[in-house]
């Protein structure tokens, strides 16, 4: 980020060196926040900098080493989460009585005192309106609390609905399921403008509330900065396929060749699904690297001379590292497919740059029903020139990347589909032809200097609905 940011002692706000009193104030709410690297605190540093040259900004955290800045007041505020307990519990394998307890999420240990902290602000200064980024969940009722004080329009930035199927396929119990739709309910209804990143999401939301909620509704998907990738050389004699983030289906690998549990193993494995409540089935194996292992081990069977050559990069693993060494042999896919740890996200763009074939996937749906979920490294994958292999269930990120030039398309576990595109690449780049695909065209739309201007928009809507709303019309 080029806005550097300034933070004090927890609840306190110190005055920035220059004051610039004709923008208007503008309070935000965002639990995580540059430079962690959260979905959400990305996209709140990346937007909020932006609003900062038009607005004044204080900004309300939990995060901590959030840079320093003449444009931007920064409240940092601690949970009161009691970790004690909380690892005690977890010791003692009572997870499940965490999860019926805890709710909506565990950040609700930080609902009070940034609720507390929000107040003092609000003394302090009158901003023109509250802005909340979630996730998680809990951040919404803070929003919610200091409305409801102070009278002021309320804008939630919800980003994956929590009533995602693909984020939320199952539920604690059918409780859960039903608390989790009331929330979402509760936020649509109370708040003054409500923001979504999936159209598909937007739309389910729409087609349940009331006719006069849905203007309400407004989407500002993921963004990128074209700024940050610039073209990068390939390695010359390599075919390298790179996915950033964290995959799932580690678990899922080791034990598919794992020995039967012992009776004590599978009574727990009972307990810990007692009244869960199911809304669709992930195939967590189809977001793990052994469908594309292997393809990959396909390609190379057919071409011996690509032995070496070809090959996969996971990066960004938050997994532990004997974990992830065991659920690659399990899936006999080590020889193709290797990990690296975490990775800042200010180098994402680089590495992202220096791919020859740049991978995307979701879990597939067992029932083959369309999902809503949509990846933020999709807008990041389409701000370089590489080729995309996306294999996706249908669904939102399906459609967005359908029409999108150097993408191809394969189902999460079409190893044949996904074999063709690895030969198909790794033939050509070998052979010196390296492909690059010109997406200058999508860049602006997908700047978050758009969605900093879609934000704004849905910022003004929500001002105007609170005043109509004041004005009883």
């Amino acid at each position: 980020m080029s806005a550097e940011f300034e933070h004090e002692r927890p609840g306190r706000v110190r005055e920035p060196p220059e004051r610039t009193h004709e923008r208007h104030e503008l309070l935000c709410i965002s639990r995580s926040f540059a430079p962690e690297t959260t979905p959400t605190g990305i996209r709140a540093g990346k937007l909020l900098e932006r609003l900062a040259e038009r607005w004044q900004i204080t900004l309300l955290t939990e995060a901590r080493d959030v840079e320093r800045s003449n444009r931007m007041r920064v409240c940092n505020v601690a949970s009161r989460r009691p970790s004690r307990l909380l690892a005690t519990l977890r010791r003692l394998h009572m997870d499940k009585l965490l999860e019926l307890a805890i709710w909506p999420d565990d950040s609700v240990f930080w609902v009070l005192p940034a609720i507390l902290a929000g107040r003092r602000l609000l003394k302090d200064r009158r901003p023109k309106a509250i802005l909340v980024f979630m996730m998680p969940y809990s951040s919404g009722l803070i929003g919610l609390a200091l409305a409801r004080l102070s009278g002021l329009p309320l804008i939630l930035n919800l980003d994956d609905s929590p009533t995602c199927t693909d984020m939320h396929p199952s539920f604690p119990s059918r409780l859960h399921y039903r608390l989790a739709k009331w929330l979402e309910d509760l936020y649509v209804r109370r708040a003054d403008a409500v923001i979504y990143v999936s159209q598909t999401n937007l739309e389910l939301v729409r087609a349940r509330v009331a006719e006069d909620l849905a203007e309400k509704l407004h989407l500002v998907r993921y963004g990128a900065d074209a700024g940050d990738f610039h073209a990068r050389s390939q390695e010359p004699g390599r075919f390298e396929i790179v996915y950033v983030g964290a995959m799932s289906g580690w678990w899922t690998l080791i034990k598919r060749d794992a020995p039967p549990p012992g009776l004590l193993r599978r009574l727990y494995e009972r307990w810990l699904a007692l009244g869960r409540h199911t809304l669709t089935e992930l195939d967590t194996l189809s977001a793990s690297p052994a469908i594309v292992g292997q393809a990959l081990l396909q390609a190379v069977a057919e071409h011996p001379e690509w032995q070496g050559q070809v090959g996969m990069i996971v990066y960004d693993s938050s997994y532990p590292r004997e974990l992830v060494t065991r659920a690659l042999s399990s899936g006999g896919v080590e020889q193709v497919v290797g990990v690296h740890d975490a990775v800042a996200h200010e180098q994402v763009a680089e590495i992202l740059a220096r791919a020859d074939l740049l991978f995307l996937t979701l879990p597939r749906r067992v029932d083959r029903s369309r999902g809503g979920r949509i990846s933020a490294k999709t807008y990041e994958y389409l701000m370089t020139d590489r080729p995309i292999l996306a294999a996706l269930p249908q669904g939102e990120n399906h459609d967005y990347l359908s029409d999108k030039p150097g993408v191809w398309l394969t189902d999460p576990d079409d190893v044949e589909g996904m074999r063709k595109v690895i030969v198909e690449l790794a033939a050509a780049k070998l052979a010196g032809e390296q492909q690059r695909f010109a997406r200058e065209r999508l860049h602006e739309q997908i700047s978050y200097d758009a969605r900093a201007a879609e934000l704004e928009a849905a910022i003004a809507a929500g001002i105007d609905h609170a005043r109509r709303r004041r004005d009883g019309r």
